[in-house]
């Protein structure tokens, strides 16, 4: 790892730390959520249908956020966005404090999903562009990782606060702290900027010509688009139903403490941020396509034996390991292969649309398994549905081509080169 790190440029290395670090703060916000539920419920009286309406919604509004920060991406700068996103989801965060009832939580939840969305639509572009082609899915999957790290911050937060104010309030400061994202972007408007690719592209079109976002479902891109967005759906929909419903199912079905959730939650994380990172080298030597295959087998079995079989408390804690490993691994390779996909006019449009609409596919899992747990049980209704999204990756990388090692400036279809913008030639990225 320290070599392909080391060998990263200053703007490189700039790049990489803010959308980390930018990437962290926003999962860190997110779950928040996701640990405080089952308190919420106790304080609330909440439905666990409520409590998975919660999650979807959030979820719903980030695939809108998603598809907005794409397209404004493409034409005001991929840096510019960035920087929105995190000022926008840390400031709902931050008033989701202050919610008096579920309908008002409901709404600021939802209006945090726009910046949550918007975030890595504008990150995950700006690091597949900025990155030598050799490491990418090496630097962008290792970005993804800071999800664990950010879900491992907000499990942290939960369990000291919960320690020292009674939960009736503790959540509330909760998400308050919330608003500390927002001091990223003082660093990030000094230090990081537009990749040269992007630079190059809007130097070279017209003033005043529009950058067609139609262009994503046009002949040569639209099968690419729907395959991307349905890899994303049963990715993302696997992965929504552990972090979503995961502290609920040890706290409720396995009966722990909130210390003890922290623990099982905390081997979980652990296993989470190595199936990035590992995943992320696996794209680069393996290829995309293996590397997802894989790790979607993987994950299927494993939360089908973690939630279905009859398991010991201590099984359960070791499980968790492979769990987060797996269910994050086939994350890792999306955002280089999403960007490789595509041409740089529409790229941060294609990648945030499919990345967006397999999230809002994906965000109905959780509902579906907070209905399903009424009849069935919340184990029972985790296990299959989860496993159930999984068997989407493998349909989707099936069609899929494989794009490790591709120049992104050349990754436009044959056909389509003369429908692009004919002034356009790719001009080599600085190093």
């Amino acid at each position: 790892m320290a070599n392909w790190f080391t060998s990263m440029n200053v703007r490189e290395r700039r790049t990489f730390a803010a959308c980390f670090s930018g990437w962290a703060l926003d999962a860190m916000d997110v779950q928040l959520y996701a640990v405080i539920m089952p308190t919420l419920i106790a304080v609330w009286h909440m439905s666990q249908a409520q409590a998975g309406t919660l999650g979807t919604a959030a979820l719903l509004f980030s695939s809108v956020g998603g598809w907005i920060a794409g397209i404004l991406a493409d034409r005001f700068g991929r840096v510019a966005v960035l920087r929105l996103t995190i000022l926008w989801f840390a400031l709902f965060t931050f008033l989701s404090g202050f919610t008096q009832s579920y309908e008002q939580l409901l709404l600021t939840r939802s209006l945090q999903g726009l910046g949550f969305g918007g975030e890595w639509a504008a990150g995950a572009v700006l690091m597949s562009e900025v990155i030598d082609k050799r490491i990418r899915g090496r630097a962008v999957g290792t970005v993804q990782s800071g999800w664990s790290v950010g879900y491992g911050a907000a499990v942290l937060l939960v369990t000291i606060v919960f320690s020292v104010a009674r939960p009736e309030v503790a959540w509330r400061y909760l998400f308050m702290l919330g608003l500390i994202p927002a001091l990223l972007v003082l660093w990030i408007r000094r230090y990081v900027e537009e990749p040269a690719v992007f630079t190059a592209m809007k130097a070279t079109t017209p003033r005043g010509t529009q950058l067609p976002f139609l262009e994503i479902f046009g002949p040569s891109l639209r099968r690419r688009t729907f395959l991307a967005s349905l890899l994303a759906a049963g990715g993302l929909g696997g992965n929504y139903v552990t972090l979503t419903w995961l502290a609920t199912y040890l706290k409720t079905v396995r009966h722990l403490s909130v210390l003890s959730t922290g623990g099982y939650l905390g081997l979980n994380i652990v296993g989470s941020f190595l199936g990035y990172v590992i995943s992320a080298h696996l794209s680069d030597w393996l290829g995309r396509r293996k590397t997802f295959v894989v790790t979607a087998c993987a994950a299927a079995v494993t939360v089908a034996c973690y939630t279905l079989l009859p398991l010991s408390n201590g099984a359960v804690l070791l499980l968790g390991f492979p769990l987060g490993f797996f269910q994050s691994g086939i994350i890792a390779g999306m955002g280089a292969t999403f960007a490789e996909l595509f041409p740089t006019r529409v790229r941060a449009t294609g990648q945030g649309f499919s990345y967006n609409t397999g999230r809002a596919v994906g965000s109905f899992v959780p509902t579906l398994v907070g209905v399903a747990a009424a009849s069935m049980g919340l184990g029972e209704a985790m296990g299959i549905c989860a496993a159930s999204a999984y068997v989407l990756v493998l349909v989707a990388v099936a069609l899929l081509p494989e794009t490790r090692g591709r120049e992104l400036e050349s990754t436009v279809a044959p056909e389509a080169r003369g429908t692009i913008t004919a002034s356009y030639r790719p001009q080599p990225v600085a190093r």
